[in-house]
């Protein structure tokens, strides 16, 4: 009797406490932020993983955008948000490049986050302007040596995929060639169709069209193996470039310290998510391929991530700020 009394004090003291613990997650709505504007690559990929989570959660995952400071206006928002599962994060590769290309920032990606699952990758590929003679790797580097300080390659920015994909080619290769960043993919795509910047390496996503229809060169993938989308195009390995991967990605985040029922929860509810044939098909359809991985391996991924594009950013001298 004396035991239930002191339980019954106890919880009367702890109410919310208590109540939280008994609560069946998830039992509200789930917010889930997207730090890029709605009709983006990882704004439709948070919104077809959202759609199937509401159906097998039971309750409505709703899509937050928060754009802005590459990513980073919405990634501390979550990052500062009670670690209960109904505020989550749509993680991106910025999430690792960020760490050591801003010199303050406003969250850190592994202490302050849990890393669920990812959810999709893309891979990079090297692309060229119509008019440009080379045709494979071998070709592009032998006229970038020849000629160097001549040629250049777009990008979607300063520290963007892109733009660190174009730093890594050059520093296992030796070439010399001139990064132009622009302020988002439209243009950079607009000049690249137009001859008036040589290259880029831009995400399946959004060159598959215009590779598959002839009006860009395609020079490599940037991953280990072939794309099914582009089965003729060769690697970048197989160009003569060791272990030469860029992919974008993105991936299910919550804040730290979230209980550990509620991530198992999270992630088998993403991991069937992914395998619906609605989401499934579309990740392939735009030329990525869906995730999947359990929370310990997408945090070791995450971690190797922050790693290869901190040398990567170091080397380069590149800064985010």
């Amino acid at each position: 009797m004396m035991k239930r009394l002191i339980a019954a004090a106890v919880c009367a003291g702890l109410a919310s406490t208590c109540a939280q613990a008994q609560e069946k997650y998830p039992s509200r709505q789930i917010r889930l932020l997207v730090g890029y504007a709605p009709g983006g690559a990882t704004d439709l990929m948070a919104r077809a993983l959202a759609d199937q989570l509401s159906r097998s959660l039971g309750q409505t995952v709703l899509v937050d955008n928060r754009p802005g400071a590459t990513s980073n206006i919405a990634s501390e928002i979550a990052a500062k948000s009670a670690p209960d599962g109904y505020t989550l994060l749509m993680g991106t590769i910025a999430n690792a490049t960020s760490m050591t290309g801003f010199k303050h920032l406003g969250y850190d990606t592994m202490r302050d986050f849990t890393q669920i699952t990812q959810t999709m990758t893309a891979p990079s590929v090297l692309s060229t302007a119509p008019s440009f003679p080379a045709k494979n790797l071998r070709e592009l580097l032998a006229l970038a040596k020849a000629r160097p300080g001549i040629y250049s390659f777009a990008s979607t920015g300063i520290g963007s995929s892109p733009h660190l994909a174009g730093e890594l080619l050059k520093m296992r290769t030796g070439i010399d060639i001139i990064h132009v960043p622009y302020k988002g993919g439209s243009p950079a795509m607009t000049d690249l169709l137009g001859g008036q910047v040589t290259m880029s390496f831009m995400t399946a996503v959004s060159a598959l069209p215009y590779l598959q229809s002839g009006k860009l060169g395609v020079i490599g993938v940037a991953a280990h193996k072939r794309m099914s989308q582009l089965p003729n195009v060769p690697t970048i390995e197989e160009g003569g470039v060791p272990d030469f991967e860029v992919s974008s990605w993105n991936g299910l985040f919550a804040p730290a310290k979230t209980p550990a029922p509620i991530v198992e929860k999270l992630w088998e509810a993403s991991v069937a998510a992914l395998k619906s044939p609605q989401v499934r098909e579309k990740i392939e359809g735009e030329g990525g391929e869906p995730g999947g991985q359990t929370p310990a391996q997408f945090r070791a991924y995450v971690q190797a991530e922050i790693e290869k594009w901190g040398k990567v950013i170091k080397a380069a001298n590149v800064s985010f700020d």
